[in-house]
């Protein structure tokens, strides 16, 4: 009889053989084989000691984890007690739900004084701008998917119709952003009706499967109306947004004011910057207490009871119909507004700014953060930004690396970061917490 350690050694080996059988045949033609420009030609490039070092890394990463799994968490569960790396995990999580209210002003002030710090420049301002668009649409996609428990893999489709409704808008009537932005949002929930209503009586991957079909369909769209949307050419020369109609430029239009002559100031292109972060941080902001105060009104609540258990629902008189639409609207709407935002950011559009990667990313942020949790999508949202663009130096490594960190996430918080959920609503007893406490 082998011993204990012996018999998950093997199985381990076993793991960590077949995972760098599989990296070998994955890596040998993708890294092994390089293509490199010659005069009159080109020629092919061996990097078969990349292969090796991929393989070599992919062996001794599945071993490792395979043993942890085996010996650690076993023996753990045995004993009644989590690794001591659950333990901090969990504790972090305590700390976060506990203080998330002084987490949250503190976070808010720091987003306020961000553009004032001595060390942000343009750089840093336009990687906030693009932290925030994440964290604006993981707020929404988690109303559809944390809050109702709907899987909606195509929510690029209403963040690419809020960006080209601005935009034709803009273009075609002359509309301003502010004047676009609620019009903008209010079709992209349109598009949310038309998909919830086929969508009424699946679920889970079929559900998705849909979802995704959708969002490919709206992307194909946009590709194929050329005489509308410019086809692959997208669209140029979009209206950038103006301090209530003074614009940022350094010679204002006849007839206008420019805003650095409005403030007293010397022009800068950074006063567009910093009015673009403030005005997504705005933006962001308003999205997260319309979804706060949403799950504390009757609709919040039936969207977590749909998520929970649709037959139920049914059987309390919940209508899932009108639920799951409103869900789908809602999400929808702020994914319209993030759109339009971004239309006015770039100056440009196209549909190769609105592929299913997009989704994919939207959605692991709502899932890596922690399915319903507000403040875990901040934290999802920062950190598959931030990884790989600090990143860039490494060149074609950088998105290895934020595989992996993804990876590395999941095994140790497979929930998410912050995977608890406070109720929306607590039942007391008859005379309030004092009569329970009695009771107790």
């Amino acid at each position: 009889m082998p011993t204990p350690v012996g018999a998950a050694l093997r199985t381990a080996l076993k793991e960590a053989a077949i995972a760098a059988g599989v990296a070998l045949i994955v890596a040998l033609p993708l890294v092994g084989f390089r293509l490199i420009d010659i005069t009159g030609g080109v020629s092919i490039q061996t990097r078969f000691d990349w292969v090796v070092y991929g393989v070599a890394v992919v062996f001794i990463g599945r071993l490792g984890l395979a043993l942890w799994r085996e010996l650690r968490i076993p023996h753990a569960r045995k004993a009644g007690e989590a690794s001591s790396l659950a333990i901090f995990a969990e504790q972090i999580a305590a700390f976060t739900r506990q203080y998330s209210l002084y987490f949250g002003i503190v976070g808010a002030a720091f987003a306020f004084a961000l553009p004032f710090m001595p060390f942000t420049d343009q750089y840093i301002l336009d990687v906030a701008i693009t932290v925030l668009i994440y964290v604006m649409l993981g707020w929404g996609l988690n109303i559809v998917v944390g809050l109702a428990g709907l899987l909606d893999l195509g929510y690029v489709a209403f963040y690419a119709v809020g960006a080209y409704s601005y935009a034709l808008l803009a273009q075609n009537f002359n509309l301003t952003f502010w004047e676009s932005l609620p019009l903008a949002g209010a079709f992209a929930a349109l598009f949310g009706l038309l998909l919830g209503f086929p969508v009424l009586r699946l679920r889970g991957d079929y559900l998705a499967i849909v979802t995704l079909g959708f969002g490919e369909m709206i992307r194909i769209i946009l590709l194929n109306w050329q005489s509308l949307t410019g086809g692959p050419n997208g669209v140029s020369s979009i209206e950038r947004p103006s301090f209530f109609g003074y614009p940022f430029t350094a010679v204002a239009p006849e007839g206008k004011t420019a805003f650095h002559e409005l403030m007293g100031l010397e022009f800068s292109n950074s006063h567009r910057v910093i009015f673009l972060y403030f005005l997504i941080l705005i933006l962001a902001l308003i999205t997260n207490a319309f979804s706060v105060r949403m799950r504390r009104l009757p609709l919040g609540r039936a969207w977590e009871a749909l998520r929970e258990d649709e037959i139920a629902c049914r059987s309390l008189g919940i209508n899932p119909t009108n639920t799951k639409l409103s869900a789908f609207a809602l999400g929808a709407m702020f994914g319209g507004f993030a759109g339009s935002f971004f239309a006015t950011r770039q100056g440009f559009i196209s549909p190769e700014s609105f592929t299913f990667i997009e989704s994919a990313v939207i959605l692991a942020i709502v899932v890596l953060g922690g399915m319903g949790s507000q403040f875990g999508v901040v934290i999802a949202a920062a950190f598959l930004i931030l990884v790989p663009e600090f990143g860039r130096d490494l060149a074609q490594f950088r998105m290895l690396m934020f595989g992996f960190a993804m990876v590395a996430i999941m095994v140790w918080r497979p929930r998410g970061l912050i995977a608890h959920r406070e109720p929306s609503m607590r039942l007391h007893p008859v005379g309030g917490p004092e009569a329970a406490k009695a009771g107790s």
